[in-house]
């Protein structure tokens, strides 16, 4: 018993100030959004229209920096590009450490190399970002290289597994 609420202590304790922690992110889920509206997540704007996933998924090693990223049926939800990528052929995807702080440590956006986007809303991409020292609270994007680095996508359910490879 002493032992298993040790372990759980340790891990509850420090889960993203772990030094070999990996958050990650069990879903990706696309921005919902009236077409021509903003909905900007700590100062970085949304794409113009709404989209939609089947699934996905990512990784970051906060030490290490190495992760992953996989989205499936990222497509466009309305208009009469409904259910297509539209002019979309490619996306990256950012680790956002400290959002919105405006106080120290400072926001950092980390993107990836950008990776294709497929006619059906798939893309993965495995990566090595440098992750800054302190990354509180990290948030992940789906984003578009096409049109300002707007986002289009975002991780959801985050958590941490500091087992993990990557």
């Amino acid at each position: 018993m002493k032992r298993s609420c040790f372990l759980s202590l340790i891990l509850c304790a420090g889960a993203f100030a772990q030094s070999d922690s990996v958050v990650r992110w069990r879903g990706i889920e696309g921005v919902i959004t009236a077409p021509g509206i903003d909905n900007p997540v700590s100062q970085i704007s949304s794409g113009t229209l709404p989209w939609t996933t089947r699934g996905g998924s990512a990784r970051i090693n906060l030490a290490t920096g190495e992760g992953a990223f996989d989205v499936e049926g990222l497509v466009l939800n309305g208009g009469s590009a409904s259910g297509t990528t539209g002019p979309i052929i490619s996306v990256v995807g950012t680790l956002v450490c400290n959002p919105a702080s405006t106080t120290a440590p400072a926001q950092a956006v980390i993107d990836t190399p950008s990776t294709t986007l497929s006619p059906t809303g798939d893309a993965a991409l495995s990566f090595k970002i440098a992750v800054p020292p302190t990354c509180n609270n990290p948030l992940f994007l789906i984003r578009i290289p096409q049109f300002g680095l707007r986002w289009i996508a975002t991780g959801t359910m985050p958590g941490t597994d500091s087992k993990s490879r990557y």
